[in-house]
């Protein structure tokens, strides 16, 4: 494996392992907001922001926390065939379902980008009563889609490498 593509990997996977180890207690914060939302609603004046707010943080903590997940290989596979095969065969199947993915990722991130640019070209806010702005959660939306593409392309070159016989 050539000096370029071992740092990718190494730095890619080093990012997205930081940050998802970060955004996972981005379900506190989501708890926290709900929570609220039912202290308010049964002592007080319900609030207007909960919902969207829980629904926003649900956005951050899903999409930033997909690169982990990849990583990690925690991502649902079905196991009828793929569990059996050797270490190659699996490495060669990964390597098509990547570029699927890589293609796929690419299609969000471009509609991701066209729609955050014009969030913030006409300053789009939600139709809701608290009205927020939606650039910023578009703006996520941007980011975790771009280290999702990242990440399925070091998972690429790591199937490469699998498939050439190298250590990873």
């Amino acid at each position: 494996m050539s000096p370029f593509v071992s740092g990718y990997i190494r730095f890619v996977d080093a990012v997205n392992y930081r940050i998802g180890r970060f955004v996972m207690y981005g379900i506190f914060i989501m708890v926290g907001i709900l929570l609220w939302s039912s202290i308010s609603k049964t002592f007080f004046l319900p609030s207007l922001w909960t919902l969207e707010a829980a629904q926003f943080a649900m956005v951050a903590y899903y999409i930033l926390g997909g690169p982990y997940s990849i990583q990690l290989g925690s991502n649902v596979r079905m196991d009828l065939f793929y569990g059996d095969w050797s270490v190659r065969k699996k490495a060669w199947f990964d390597v098509f379902t990547v570029l699927v993915l890589i293609f796929y990722l690419g299609v969000l991130l471009y509609g991701a980008w066209d729609s955050t640019s014009y969030s913030l070209q006409y300053g789009e806010r939600s139709p809701s009563a608290w009205r927020p702005y939606m650039w910023p959660i578009k703006m996520v939306m941007c980011v975790g889609f771009a280290l999702m593409l990242l990440q399925a392309v070091s998972e690429l070159f790591k199937d490469i490498a699998r498939i050439r016989g190298e250590d990873v």
